[in-house]
């Protein structure tokens, strides 16, 4: 005879597939983490600067220096092609990369590009200096926004007269000129010194690099490679990699071996937010937002009230100090939220049909962007959208309610008095081809004229004022109970 199988068996059995399943999919999920930690230690996140450094680029590369930091990423190659830029923003880069916990290459690509100018300190600021065949760097003078101080020729002067100090007009010029360049040479030595003292921490041509400074030569990778400006001629990133992998590096903690092989490539594009802002502080488009600032708070304060060129010239004028780095990326995108809202309230109580309305959600927004960080600590996109809609409504509505004011009857003065309702004190006696008399407006007594005869206690309407006396005509009684008499 079978034995029969107890109830309790089926139970235990399912508990002890569920408990097994539950075991195979923490095992999973803990291989997972693992695999994921060891993939981001075990990562190269790349940079690509292309263009003008401005702070929308120092903004950019600074952050992403600093997010490989935190993701503990193996190395950070800053992938470069630029001619050269503002010398605020290149400090601000070469600091970040010698505070840097993650090693910075710096990697001058793809062939056909440079490294002027700005492009050239921090390449040598890098922890390693890296360029691809067929292309250069150099062109290191510092100059000013529109040419050198004291680059401009002295004034003709055919005139032999000496001045009125007793000295000749060339005498005068050569005077000026020395003048003219001690900031131009402060500038240089400032340069020269900089440059030098990056050399010296990586080891590289220290003598190469005042050349550049002082005679704004250049060198194609080869000869730089020769020259020990740089470190490594390589042609693409995995042959970048393999070359620098055990190089020893100059880090702020001391020196450190790099490992640079089987790494995961991890590519941070610049994000929409870069590239518009990479726009505004296009040195072209920052000298024209300078000027239109400008020219647009001169106009307004040469004809007051006319609003257009002073919410323009204002919101071109903050945009063209942070193109500028006279603001910097905080003060910058505050300014111009204050102002935004300043505009906003302002057209409640100044109307202007919509543009402080439009001028302050612009700024509004503008600033909210420039305020983005790319942190854990971001502005969302849906929060900046989501205000600004709600600015929009408003001021959506404010347009909307005057121009119902506009349209209502005027509640003061002559104007007023149109299409206002009266009431005959009595009959009105015919004088030639209309009647007159008098009737009680507002609580006064009026004379009054109509081309149709009216008896005592008519209601009439008033066509027109003239003088003192108005022109009326049939009409129903008053709107308002207090008008009766």
């Amino acid at each position: 005879m079978d034995r029969l199988r107890t109830p309790t068996e089926p139970s235990r059995f399912r508990i002890g597939l569920w408990a097994g399943l539950m075991v195979l999919a923490f095992g999973l999920s803990v291989g997972q983490w693992v695999l994921a930690q060891s993939s981001s230690s075990r990562s190269a996140v790349v940079l690509s600067v292309d263009g003008a450094i401005g702070p929308a680029t120092m903004d950019y590369v600074v952050r992403g220096i600093e997010q490989a930091s935190e993701q503990d990423a193996a190395v950070v190659v800053l992938r470069m092609d630029t001619p050269g830029g503002l010398m605020n923003s290149m400090r601000s880069i070469i600091k970040t990369i010698l505070a840097s916990d993650v090693p910075v290459v710096t990697w001058v690509s793809p062939s056909g590009a440079r490294a002027a100018s700005a492009g050239t300190y921090i390449l040598y600021g890098s922890h390693v200096a890296a360029m691809a065949p067929a292309t250069n760097l150099g062109s290191a003078t510092p100059v000013q926004m529109g040419g050198m101080p004291g680059s401009s020729d002295p004034p003709d002067n055919n005139d032999d007269t000496p001045s009125g100090n007793g000295e000749s007009a060339e005498d005068a010029s050569e005077s000026s000129s020395d003048d003219s360049t001690a900031m131009e040479r402060k500038v240089m030595e400032d340069a020269v010194s900089y440059i030098r003292g990056l050399a010296d921490r990586h080891g590289r041509n220290a003598d190469w690099a005042e050349r550049a400074v002082r005679e704004a030569v250049n060198l194609g990778a080869e000869d730089a490679l020769e020259q020990n400006v740089i470190d490594v001629v390589a042609a693409d990133l995995n042959d970048l990699l393999n070359q620098i992998h055990g190089r020893s590096v100059v880090m702020a903690t001391g020196q450190q071996t790099l490992d640079t092989q089987n790494l995961t490539i991890v590519r941070q594009k610049p994000d929409w937010r870069t590239r518009l802002l990479s726009v505004i502080t296009d040195p072209n488009i920052a000298y024209f937002l300078m000027i239109i600032g400008f020219y647009g708070i001169i106009f307004e304060l040469a004809n007051p009230g006319s609003v257009y060129p002073g919410v323009i010239g204002a919101i071109c004028l903050v945009l063209a100090l942070f193109a500028f780095q006279v603001l910097s990326v905080n003060y910058a995108g505050l300014a111009l939220i204050l102002l935004g809202l300043a505009f906003i309230v302002g057209e409640a109580f100044m109307p202007s049909f919509g543009m402080l309305g439009i001028g302050g959600i612009i700024a509004f927004v503008l600033g909210s962007v420039i305020l983005m960080d790319g942190s854990h600590q971001n502005i969302s996109l849906p929060a900046i959208g989501g205000t600004a809609a709600v600015a929009g409504g408003f001021i959506l509505w404010t347009v909307t309610r005057f121009m119902g004011l506009r349209r209502k009857a005027p509640a003061v003065g002559m104007e007023h008095m149109s299409e206002e309702r009266c009431r005959a004190l009595d009959d009105f006696e015919r004088d030639g081809d209309h009647y007159r008399g008098h009737v009680q407006l507002g609580g006064e007594r009026w004379k009054a004229v109509s081309d149709e005869p009216v008896p005592r206690g008519q209601w009439l309407r008033v066509d027109r004022v003239d003088g003192l006396t108005v022109t009326v005509s049939p009409g129903d009684g008053p709107h308002d109970s207090k008008e009766a008499l």
